[in-house]
């Protein structure tokens, strides 16, 4: 990813600070939106300066397409986009609010439309680009209270799929990954840490999306891959 332009979204979450020292790393130049300044802080203190050099910080609700098109506008160009924007909610359906699933489908399918639409206008008139969003075990593997997260996450699988024929002759591959609970610190907060050690690494992730997000996975489009960890 040396000098490309990234779209990294969802940057300053717990998956996203454990991935983004990956990318920087590539040598990519990096935009993160994020929603309080609180979030941006916290990246802007686990970097380098010259790290920083590499990062844009923009503030942006990803739920909104205004706020996407002026992102992917201001940029000139996305050559990459990483998408880990996502939230994780649980509720038996017959119980579930009608407006918890609007929430559940808007920060994890809508985000990843909306990012999808805006990125893919600059790769096709570029003909280049690299897509990885983020499913879900649950989207394959479907487990109780758990449904309407689980087919959100379905949906995005099914839209990186779409994308990947739709793209076959830009040369834009897009790729999901399919991890199981992640460790990070609000799910060790919310779950607990009996079974951290079973948990996926975000280290571990990063190796996965950043292959799919650089040069070397060009023969590599429409594929969602578990990453289960020892769960």
């Amino acid at each position: 990813m040396k000098d490309k332009k990234v779209l990294l979204t969802g940057g300053t979450g717990g998956l996203g600070r454990g991935i983004l020292p990956s990318v920087l790393s590539q040598g990519a130049s990096v935009v993160i939106p994020y929603l309080k300044e609180r979030y941006a802080d916290s990246v802007r203190g686990m970097l380098t300066q010259e790290q920083l050099e590499q990062v844009t910080l923009v503030k942006a609700d990803l739920t909104k397409e205004s706020n996407v098109s002026q992102i992917v506008k201001d940029m000139g160009k996305v050559e990459v986009l990483i998408h880990l924007v996502g939230g994780f909610d649980m509720g038996e359906i017959h119980q579930y609010s009608l407006d918890d699933w609007h929430k559940t489908f808007n920060i994890n399918l809508l985000t990843t439309f909306l990012t999808c639409k805006h990125s893919l206008q600059s790769m096709r008139e570029h003909n280049y680009g690299r897509i990885v969003t983020v499913g879900s075990r649950g989207a394959v593997d479907p487990a109780p209270q758990l449904a309407a997260y689980s087919a959100a996450k379905a949906g995005v699988v099914a839209l990186t799929q779409a994308i990947a024929k739709e793209t076959q002759k830009f040369n834009i591959t897009a790729n999901t990954v399919l991890p199981s609970v992640i460790d990070t610190p609000t799910n060790r907060e919310a779950m607990g840490e009996e079974n951290a050690n079973q948990w996926v690494k975000p280290a571990s992730l990063a190796k996965v999306i950043c292959f799919l997000a650089s040069e070397a996975s060009q023969d590599v489009s429409g594929a969602a891959i578990p990453v289960y960890g020892d769960a």
